[in-house]
């Protein structure tokens, strides 16, 4: 299966946000920004649009990890919760800095490449 397939399918998790439409947990709402990600089912996949997918997913995992271990010892540093909470709290921030690092890389090279820049 290839990579873009695999970004495509990313996709999906918008289905999410539909726990926020018919139930008052409205942050599931956010979910709905990962239905970009089925533009990769259409687009032209070539060795420059695998590099940047690759790039931009190695920097997000790179970009979550640091947030996470950075607020979970803030976390615990501050000593108001409990080490399972310091846990949550890092996955989350984590989590979110992940994604939201991926969707700007990857935005950004796809300006890039639209404008005709260097790679």
């Amino acid at each position: 299966m290839k990579k873009q397939t695999l970004y495509g399918m990313l996709g999906f998790l918008s289905l999410l946000g539909l726990v926020g439409v018919f139930t008052e947990a409205r942050s599931f709402l956010a979910f709905f920004a990962f239905a970009v990600d089925f533009q990769y089912f259409f687009l032209k996949s070539d060795e420059m649009l695998e590099e940047q997918l690759t790039r931009s997913a190695s920097r997000g995992f790179v970009a979550g990890m640091l947030v996470m271990a950075a607020a979970v010892l803030g976390t615990l540093l501050l000593g108001r919760t409990s080490p399972e909470e310091a846990l949550l709290t890092g996955c989350a921030a984590g989590w979110a800095a992940a994604v939201v690092v991926y969707a700007l890389t990857a935005a950004w090279y796809g300006f890039r490449e639209n404008w005709g820049l260097e790679p």
